[in-house]
């Protein structure tokens, strides 16, 4: 694909543009499940798509979380190791999507939740680096689920396969691809700079 075909770039949020950490009881879940089954759990879990598609209070995700996954922790401790679950915008992170947006619109597609998007906007001002937010708990909707993909698609229009999406998970991105995008797994901006330098968009 070259840059002229594309019209879109997407791009996750972590993993892709913000380093996660592992803190505190954060860790001690991922640790306990192991990475590999850490995430299709963790993207399956009842508590956590009704959080990021914002049909839960906070409280209510914690209890939900700390019972589902037998954890150790208050609600208290667990929100608190996950409002810091993002831990830094990574290097040449806001670079990259600046440098993207001189050639085409650019825009992130995350599962997220007003705990995390607050985080981004007070300390990164990740808002202002975008043409498009397309979160899920702002579109009730969340990875790797087909209608979120669908209704990204009925958002930005044109070609499906002119919109590039970069995702550091590859259940989402495999959804992606089967909803007719252009979709790759990085890892950090070096990882994303990579690919989007193969498609010929930088």
């Amino acid at each position: 694909m070259s840059s002229c075909a594309t019209r879109w770039v997407l791009f996750d949020l972590g993993g892709v543009l913000v380093r996660l950490g592992a803190a505190g009881p954060m860790a001690r879940l991922i640790e306990a499940a192991g990475e590999e089954e850490f995430w299709p759990r963790w993207l399956a879990s009842r508590w956590v798509r009704d959080f990021e598609r914002g049909r839960c209070s906070e409280e209510e995700f914690a209890t939900g979380i700390i019972e589902e996954w037998d954890l150790g922790a208050t609600g208290t401790e667990l929100l608190a190791a996950f409002e810091s679950w993002p831990e830094e915008l990574y290097e040449g992170a806001a670079t990259l999507v600046e440098e993207v947006r001189q050639s085409v619109p650019v825009g992130c597609l995350s599962n997220s939740n007003a705990l995390h998007w607050r985080r981004f906007t007070s300390l990164w001002n990740l808002d202002g680096l975008f043409d498009v937010r397309l979160l899920s708990h702002e579109m009730g909707m969340v990875k790797p689920d087909g209608e979120l993909f669908e209704q990204v698609v009925a958002e930005l229009g044109g070609p499906v396969s002119s919109i590039v999406f970069l995702d550091d998970n590859d259940i989402n991105v495999q959804a992606a691809r089967k909803a007719g995008l252009i979709a790759a797994t990085v890892s950090g901006p070096l990882g994303a700079r990579r690919v989007l330098e193969q498609l010929g968009v930088l």
